[in-house]
């Protein structure tokens, strides 16, 4: 038994753990590797596994069951779009797309070829996770008063520079988005629209986006988010990559009966630890069985996207002031740390409030909210 037919396009970076996964699952008989394509190459894989440059040039040599696509934002819905067109179901790695048109234009693909596309928001497979959106659509934790999406992480000038892509809002005349809010701290947005039951496009009622950058970058590196979905929930994501230390992420429900953090990269509800389930494998179940419902199918992400076009309409995000920001490292190493962002972080999160709100040293300026249409 070698289960089905899988292909992965873009192997390098974040790309390996997924060969990996399937090399699990073909221990099991649930999958097989039978191609990659990705214009690097590929080394120390299997002589049975075919190699190619490009999507294209893979489908039409071999047939698959199954493409894993983990690749620059500005590819998902192309190579998406060609994979479903020739018969395969998706698993794409977030954010699904850059822009709502792009949105729009998958989700048709969807709905016009029947296949199914996998989004991969891992936190949305978690247990724990799925546990508090429980608790809170059952009222455990009382009146909702917010959710808040806190993220304080370190990134060095290599991550900015490991692809032309990186820290671009767009690239060669098309849309990357790639910021902190939108990419690294995606997973806190979204696993804070599931908590609230807003995953979907008009689940959104609107956004207000703060954009800052410390980094030498075109997209944001330290910013606030307020979205206020249709129930009226204001969600506040108040994230960082110029933080002191990496700590990891944290989406936090106030209620008016207790408050609730889920740290979601280690599947924890305060300091319960859950399991959680494999995208792939849940997409692998679907396929043989379409009862089975998918973790994250393409529509259930229509909320993030509500952010995703937010981020990508703001303004250009602002330079934080060179005397609010302290430099480490040398070379590839060298990073910024913009002086007591933590606290302006925890602050925005206890208040639900933006950066200016709060008077945050580095905030010379407003958005507005925008109702979404």
């Amino acid at each position: 038994m070698t289960g089905a037919r899988v292909a992965v396009v873009g192997i390098h970076g974040h790309g390996a753990s997924h060969i990996r996964n399937v090399a699990r699952l073909a221990e099991a008989g649930r999958a097989e590797l039978v191609a990659v394509a990705d214009p690097q190459g590929a080394d120390d894989l299997p002589a049975s596994v075919q190699v190619f440059s490009g999507l294209d040039e893979l489908l039409a040599a071999t047939e698959v069951d199954v493409v894993v696509i983990c690749t620059p934002i500005q590819t998902h819905v192309p190579l998406a779009e060609l994979a479903m067109r020739a018969g395969a179901d998706v698993l794409l790695e977030k954010p699904p797309t850059a822009s709502m048109a792009e949105f729009e234009q998958l989700s048709a693909v969807v709905a016009e070829t029947g296949r199914a596309c996998q989004v991969g928001f891992q936190a949305q497979a978690s247990e724990a996770t799925l546990k508090l959106a429980s608790m809170v659509a059952e009222g455990q934790l009382g009146e909702i008063r917010g959710i808040s999406a806190v993220g304080k992480w370190v990134r060095k000038a290599r991550y900015f520079q490991r692809a032309r892509w990186s820290g671009r809002r767009r690239l060669d005349g098309v849309d990357v988005v790639d910021g902190a809010v939108t990419n690294p701290l995606a997973h806190a947005a979204a696993a804070a629209l599931l908590l609230d039951g807003s995953t979907g496009v008009d689940d959104v009622r609107s956004i207000e986006a703060e954009l800052y950058r410390a980094n030498p970058i075109e997209s944001d590196d330290t910013s606030t988010v307020r979205i206020t979905t249709s129930r009226g929930t204001p969600i506040l994501i108040a994230v960082t990559l110029c933080a002191i230390d990496h700590l990891e992420a944290s989406v936090i429900v106030h209620g008016s009966e207790g408050r609730a953090v889920l740290t979601y990269q280690s599947d924890l509800i305060g300091d319960t630890k859950y399991g959680r389930a494999d995208l792939l494998e849940n997409l692998l179940a679907h396929r043989a069985d379409p009862s089975v419902p998918l973790y994250v199918p393409l529509a259930a992400t229509g909320g993030f996207t509500r952010v995703v076009e937010a981020v990508r309409t703001a303004p250009d995000p602002l330079a934080i002031a060179p005397e609010l920001v302290r430099w480490e490292g040398e070379g590839l190493e060298r990073r910024p740390i913009v002086l007591d962002v933590e606290n302006w972080i925890d602050r925005a999160s206890d208040d639900l409030a933006l950066f200016s709100e709060i008077g945050a040293p580095w905030t010379t300026w407003t958005t507005q909210p925008r109702e979404m249409s």
